[in-house]
């Protein structure tokens, strides 16, 4: 078992010790914003049963501290089965600079998201995902990163709508914090941020154009692949030799799920993202970064290695060992968020006591040992597994709604 551990030491050290290095030394590059820079912008947030969610996330749109002859919002439904439709097309019959577009058939996020920005004619793209509400200067803190003509997209920080909802939410806070404070330095400090969420980040639409043909004939032998549209398309910009990068001051928010079937779902959604990401761009990695690679190797072979471990500790009798340094390395980070300034920072009801967090130490090798295998052999799936929707549908015309 000791190599094992010193491999997860390795990965520890990489992602949180070196990440946290290389982004106090980087801080510099990371600081230098551009307060004038005031692009046209079209805002572009794909649809699919969001029911009256959708209204919210529009109208919060239409609240941002932007010149509105500068801003534009288009929602792309993808054949939606409930009233979401309905309720976006109201949102745009109250602001003219709002209109609803409706794919043909059920033809996936991106594809959507590519109609929308081939019809629009703005320098700055920003996707938005349909259950997120933007904060009001969220868009200003974005935009005000893009200094240089190769900075090619730059995404926000996300904090949980719910987190005191139950167990499950505030579990996922503190999971959510993690990623984006620690997971991304490394990749942040050298601006080159190999997944960007699509809750809230902002592209340059040339490049966006520029990729456009392999975001469309995006497959695996032959097999067409609509989910993971988030990371292939940051992974895409990074190989193009573009520069992407975070910022923490850009907020927006999202509602966790508040269920075991709706978690695992969506953590089932990312492990194949995961697994396509490093089947397409392994070839890639020697290329970036020497720190980056290995932070890239070290993640493909804990995504492969790690059921094995489970398995072989309890094959062996040695559970309470596996379990212990578990519930003690879970510890440690609910430690960390604890002891975080920017988390004191925040205000009381974005705050989770760090107990919440020992709860995954049952559900993360749960989810490695169930949800990667699963993952694997269902890559050629076509749902919104968030949403319950299997590809095809009903092949209607583009309809723009009223405020085009």
């Amino acid at each position: 078992m000791l190599p094992v551990y010193l491999f997860i030491l390795l990965v520890f050290l990489n992602r949180y010790v070196f990440g946290l290095y290389i982004r106090l030394i980087k801080q510099h590059k990371l600081r230098i914003v551009d307060e004038s820079y005031e692009p046209a912008v079209t805002i572009v947030v794909p649809l699919y049963n969001e029911g009256r969610s959708i209204y919210d996330t529009i109208v919060a749109l239409t609240r941002l501290h932007y010149p509105k002859d500068k801003l534009w919002i288009t929602v792309v439904d993808d054949c939606s089965t409930d009233d979401s439709y309905e309720w976006a097309c109201k949102a745009a019959s109250e602001n003219q600079h709002v209109r609803v577009l409706k794919n043909p058939y059920n033809m996936g996020k991106r594809k959507g998201i590519n109609h929308a920005v081939r019809e629009a004619n703005t320098e700055i793209i920003v996707s938005v995902d349909s259950d997120v509400i933007v904060h009001p200067k969220a868009l200003r803190e974005l935009l005000k990163h893009f200094t240089e003509p190769d900075i090619a997209a730059v995404g926000g920080r996300i904090h949980v709508s719910n987190p005191n909802e139950n167990w499950l939410t505030k579990l996922q806070t503190i999971k959510y914090y993690f990623g984006q404070e620690h997971l991304k330095n490394l990749e942040n400090g050298l601006q080159s941020v190999l997944c960007l969420s699509g809750c809230l980040t902002a592209y340059r639409r040339h490049v966006l154009m520029e990729l456009e043909p392999i975001l469309e004939n995006r497959n695996i032998l032959g097999v067409p692949i609509k989910y993971g549209e988030d990371r292939f398309l940051t992974h895409q910009i990074v190989r193009k030799g573009y520069r992407t990068m975070m910022t923490m001051d850009a907020v927006c928010f999202t509602k966790a799920p508040a269920n075991l079937k709706g978690y695992f779902s969506q953590q089932l959604r990312w492990k194949r993202s995961n697994i396509v990401d490093f089947i397409v761009n392994i070839g890639h990695a020697w290329k970036l970064h020497p720190l980056l690679c290995l932070q890239y190797a070290s993640m493909l072979l804990l995504l492969l290695v790690y059921p094995f471990v489970i398995i072989t500790n309890v094959a062996r009798g040695e559970f309470f060992e596996l379990a212990m340094f578990h519930v003690a390395l879970i510890a440690m980070f609910g430690m960390i968020y604890y002891l975080a300034p920017s988390v004191r920072k925040l205000p009381p009801w974005l705050r989770v006591h760090p107990i919440s967090f020992l709860p995954m130490a049952v559900l993360m090798p749960v989810a490695y040992l169930l949800l990667t295998p699963l993952g694997l052999f269902t890559l050629d799936t076509s749902s919104w597994e968030t949403r319950g929707h299997q590809g095809g549908g009903p092949a209607t015309a583009p309809v723009p709604g009223a405020g085009k």
